[in-house]
């Protein structure tokens, strides 16, 4: 509320409202609720030759950058960024691990919003609600994240709530994520055809092959660090220098130390790394996991005062393998005792002693469809329909998904292809099972949500396997790795009503089928719930003529 308050020159009023001010003061009573700051972007996203691994090719870009401009907001700050589309194709960004509190309108998946066509524009309009931590976003549309157009995206804590370590002498971002010297467009047409992905030609390190971050001796830098990649997990190290993990997709975490961490696709985490060796130049080293051929990046560590060029051999990768990654995943805890961006602890929600409402077990599977490959969840490969079924929901449009085209247990039988939404009540409690019975690892990723990963383990999962959940500090975040022929168990709180993308973050899995959305639903319609329709809301398919 706007108001203008007009003091005379009366020495008694002066006085008296220098009282009843006070008085307020003391009561803690605001006359004035102060939103939360705004924050106004315009990108433009065109495409843009780049000489990436050294030959020249087509890439994306957003306001020139490759990668794109880094977001660095605040806690519960508001962003309204206007997208300007000046590809040939029609295009989205995904903020991907920022939940959108009640908001699945501003996602940015094919679920549930329209994409940009080319030649025009949307105005995002979403706050980093009750997060801080390290983030990224990338296109959710066709192959285009295959060229680029991903970014960092940094949620600062207020000054206000405290972190549970001190304060960093400098913040570098790396975005580090296999690459392709074939286009986004060739790619895309290997995948129409049946064909999988093919291993990458190279790792970059914020979109290049040599990078350099600069400290000085004896201070301690947060390295943030994302798996933007399409498809192949890395092991991050440095090296003759060890890592203290401190945070993983938004979540303060058990400070172990680390010589090497692997990051799989669509991950984040940040580390400290203390500049305590002698002054020269030491390798930062990121190599593909799991892979017959193993693809390096390599930037360096400057000391500022260093006058020896980096030497020796690169800090050497894991001998062991997917066991060795499953037993240091183990060991990532949740600090109970840390506030995150609220203070309460993090810890103050006994997630291990609610009990479940509904368990899904979602099973991956390569499958062919009309001689064509494709991957499914428990039997059925996902087909983006013209209209989002967020759209087609709030509409009331008939015909463009059903609640039961896809089952929460895995079916056995023929696998088919569906426009497939699973139900969710808010409120529900989910135990979800990710059963991998393939020999390749998974990525999985929920828009919306956090999850607390409470258990790995090898084989088929079966009700027995509850025994050995961590139901005291397991770690939340959004995205989790499935090992190969194993099975990960996640709980999580259905808190935030909407239509919520559950994928594979492997992209050319995703392309190919491997997604569903869980529709989190309350039958009452409640702005207490979820907002409205934006008013600037794009329509297509079936949604055209109608009105928000």
């Amino acid at each position: 509320m706007d108001s203008e308050i007009r003091v005379n020159k009366d020495m008694g009023k002066a006085v008296m409202l220098q009282w009843v001010i006070g008085v307020l003061a003391l009561l803690g009573v605001s006359q004035v609720d102060a939103e939360d700051p705004y924050f106004y972007y315009t990108w433009a996203v065109t495409y843009g030759t780049r000489s990436i691994l050294g030959v020249p090719q087509q890439v994306i870009l957003i306001n020139d950058q490759f990668p794109g401009p880094k977001l660095e907001v605040v806690t519960n700050n508001n962003i309204v960024l206007n997208l300007i589309n000046k590809l040939d194709q029609p295009f989205l960004l995904t903020w991907n691990g920022i939940k959108q509190r009640k908001n699945s309108w501003q996602d940015g998946v094919l679920g549930t919003n329209c994409p940009i066509p080319p030649n025009s524009n949307y105005t995002y309009k979403f706050q980093a609600k009750d997060q801080i931590g390290s983030y990224t976003y990338f296109p959710s549309t066709l192959l285009h994240k295959a060229a680029g157009g991903f970014g960092a995206l940094n949620i600062y804590h207020r000054s206000v709530i405290p972190i549970p370590y001190g304060y960093p002498d400098g913040d570098f971002t790396l975005l580090i994520g296999d690459w392709y010297k074939t286009s986004h467009k060739t790619l895309q047409q290997s995948l129409d055809s049946g064909k999988p992905l093919p291993f990458p030609d190279g790792v970059l390190i914020n979109g290049q092959t040599q990078s350099t971050f600069s400290g000085e001796q004896g201070k301690t830098y947060m390295f943030r660090i994302s798996n933007v990649g399409l498809s192949t997990s890395f092991n991050f190290r440095i090296q003759g220098h060890t890592m203290k993990l401190v945070e993983v997709e938004g979540s303060h975490v058990v400070q172990n130390l680390y010589d090497s961490l692997d990051v799989h696709v669509g991950q984040s985490l940040a580390v400290l790394v203390t500049l305590n060796q002698p002054p020269k130049d030491y390798y930062i080293a990121a190599s593909t996991r799991f892979s017959r051929t193993v693809l390096t990046a390599t930037a360096m560590l400057h000391y500022a005062n260093s006058q020896t060029p980096v030497s020796g051999p690169l800090p050497a990768a894991p001998a062991f393998q997917f066991h060795w990654s499953m037993q240091q995943a183990r060991t990532y805890r949740w600090n109970l005792t840390s506030n995150a961006a609220r203070p309460n602890p993090q810890g103050s929600f006994h997630y291990g002693k609610i009990t479940t409402t509904k368990t899904i077990v979602l099973a991956n599977s390569a499958s062919f469809i009309n001689g064509k490959l494709r991957y499914t969840v428990n039997g059925v490969s996902y087909v983006n329909s013209d209209t989002p079924p967020k759209l087609a929901d709030y509409f009331n449009i008939p015909g463009v998904f059903t609640m039961d085209s896809i089952q929460g247990l895995p079916s056995g039988g023929a696998a088919t292809v569906a426009t497939s939404v699973m139900p969710a009540s808010l409120h529900d409690f989910l135990e979800v099972v990710f059963q991998d019975n393939e020999n390749t690892l998974q990525s999985w990723h929920l828009d919306g949500y956090d999850f607390w990963v409470v258990g790995f383990g090898s084989g088929r999962w079966n009700p027995h396997k509850r025994k050995t959940y961590n139901l005291v500090d397991a770690l939340t975040r959004h995205t989790t790795q499935v090992y190969p022929n194993s099975w990960t168990a996640v709980l999580i709180s259905m808190d935030n009503q909407g239509m919520w993308n559950l994928r594979s973050a492997a992209w050319g899995r995703q392309y190919l089928g491997q997604q569903l959305y869980l529709r989190v639903f309350d039958p009452v319609r409640s702005l207490t719930n979820e907002y409205g329709i934006p008013s600037n809301v794009l329509l297509c398919g079936k949604a055209v003529g109608f009105h928000p």
